[in-house]
Order: structure tokens, then sequence, then C-alpha cells
């Protein structure tokens, strides 16, 4: 086999390392372009190039992301990771896991821990990779690696989201939930929503977004049931799809390009909160990017019966 076909045999894994790490596909693809051009360059073949390809991918995560807190103190409103809408890593028997350690709860949980206990958390709670590697990829001894892997899941589990139900039962919820949402049914969605549920929007400054954070359901399910008419007028379309592993859509314009993702956090039965990523530089990689401006002021005329601003 050669390298290059033992390096996709492992892309999966590599981007799914990085990207958890970094909550940005697109960092996460860099990082994983740059670990190919680190091992094309390496002088002799590892003798585990599973083991070196992680450390790599690890290695360059850590410092991405080092620097990317940094940027992340001046950005511009609420700050959510890039929506995924496909984990290229696939293990069946971790399927359920897998999916719940992308959500964005859980990478927004993430963001509260250092980018050495982050990196630890990933390889060893989501990957089970042994100590030993964990050491050799993030440069530290095994004790301080299992000391940030105690600090880290503590942290992790005091605010851990508990997706009990099972994936239909959640479908079947956001089914109920985008079908309310289509005919505008406020009473529909206010039942489908928990009494403190929270709507956010990302738009990092370059698209239109919610001026705050909304709270609780009489609020939210009033602003959904606003939007769902004037939406429709303009021929924007709300397309149900995975998100980060849970229940979420894609809403496009009339010419199909995406506008926004949005995923939802669902327990006990009803939808705990709702994540909008407006930002056009996190949607790039879903396809060609609607002008959400555009949208906006098309979606503000239909709202005026005249049809005017």
């Amino acid at each position: 086999m050669t390298r290059a076909e033992e390096f996709e045999d492992l892309r999966p894994l590599l981007f799914a390392i990085a990207y958890r790490i970094l909550g940005s596909v697109a960092e996460a693809e860099d990082a994983v372009q740059e670990t190919w051009l680190g091992f094309q360059a390496h002088p002799a073949q590892p003798a585990s190039t599973r083991a070196f390809l992680s450390t790599v991918v690890t290695r360059i995560s850590i410092n991405v992301l080092r620097s990317a807190r940094v940027r992340r103190e001046t950005y511009v409103g609420p700050w959510l990771p890039e929506p995924l809408l496909v984990d290229p890593y696939e293990d069946p028997a971790r399927s359920a896991e897998l999916a719940d350690s992308v959500s964005m709860a859980a990478l927004l949980l993430l963001e509260r821990l250092s980018p050495l206990e982050r990196a630890v958390f990933v390889l060893r709670e989501v990957f089970a990779f042994g100590f030993d590697e964990i050491a050799s990829a993030v440069g530290r001894s095994e004790a301080a690696c299992r000391q940030l892997a105690v600090r880290a899941r503590r942290h992790m589990e005091a605010g851990r989201p508990r997706f009990e139900a099972s994936r239909r039962e959640r479908e079947q919820l956001a089914e109920r939930f985008f079908e309310a949402f289509r005919e505008g049914d406020i009473e529909a969605l206010r039942d489908l929503l928990a009494a403190d549920v929270q709507m956010t929007s990302d738009s990092g400054g370059k698209a239109p977004r919610l001026p705050r954070t909304i709270h609780g359901a009489d609020n939210v399910a009033r602003v959904l049931a606003a939007v769902a008419e004037p939406l429709a007028r303009i021929g924007a379309v709300v397309q149900p799809q995975q998100v980060n592993g849970q229940p979420g859509a894609i809403l496009s314009d009339r010419d199909e390009r995406p506008v926004n993702a949005l995923s939802l956090d669902i327990l006990d039965g009803r939808i705990q909160a709702i994540r909008v990523v407006v930002n056009p530089d996190k949607l790039g990689h879903l396809g060609p990017v609607a002008d959400a401006w555009a949208v906006s002021r098309a979606f503000n005329r239909a709202r005026r019966p005249d049809g005017k601003q």
C-alpha cells in the first residue's frame, strides 16, 4: 500500500479528530492537508501510520486552536461551531456516541476546556486512544495526560448534553417541529419547546441575525411563527437534515443556496435549544452561499402587504 493510500484510509479519522478539537470544518480540512504534507515529507516509514498521523493532526489542531481562541475573543456576537452534515468517520458499534460527541452542545462544552484538555478528551473519550498514544500526541507524560483527562471529563460531565431519546424519537419530534414551523402554528410550536428553550444565531457580523438570544417557549414560538409565511413567499425552503449528528435543517433561498444551518437540541421530549449558523464563512463547505442580506431585504418586503420597503 502506498503512502497516499494509507493516508486516504485514515483521512476520515484525522478529520474527525481535528473537527472535534477545532469546531471548524475549514480549519479541520486545513489541518488534515498539512498532516498529509508532513507525512509525505517524512523520511522514514512510521512504525504505526495511524499513531504517527494522529499525533501530527492533533499537534497541528492544538496550535490552530490556540490562535483561534485569540480571534474568537473579538468575534462579533455569539460563536457557534461550523455545521457538519456528514461525519466521515464511522464506527457502527459507537455511532450514537460519535454523533453525540459532535453535537453543537458538546462542541460548545469543549470550548470551555484548554486546548490540551480538549485534545486529550477527544482522543481518550471519543476515539478510545491509549494514554501512551495520547502522551505522544500532545507531548506530555502519561500521568499528566491522565490528570488532563480527569479535569476535562469533570468539566464535560457537569454540562454534558443527555440525549436519552432514541434517534428515531428525536427525528419524529423534529418532523413535527418543522411541520409546525412551515404552518406558522404557534400553539404546536409552543408544545414542542421546553419552557426555558433558547434560540441563538451566529452571523459573525457578516449576515443578519437575531439581535439577541431569545428565551422561553412563548417568545421563540412567536418568532418562528412570524417568519414562516414571509420565507415561503420569497421561495425559501427549509430542508430537514442531520446537523452535527442531531436533527436540524438547512434554510436555502429560491436558488437552493444555503442561507443558514439550524440545529436542534432535544431532551425529555422537548426542544431545549435552537442554534442557527448564518455566518457565510461557516457555510461555504455546503456549496455556493446565498446573499443573506439580499434574502433579508426580500423577507422584509414580503412581510409588508404592499410589498414595499
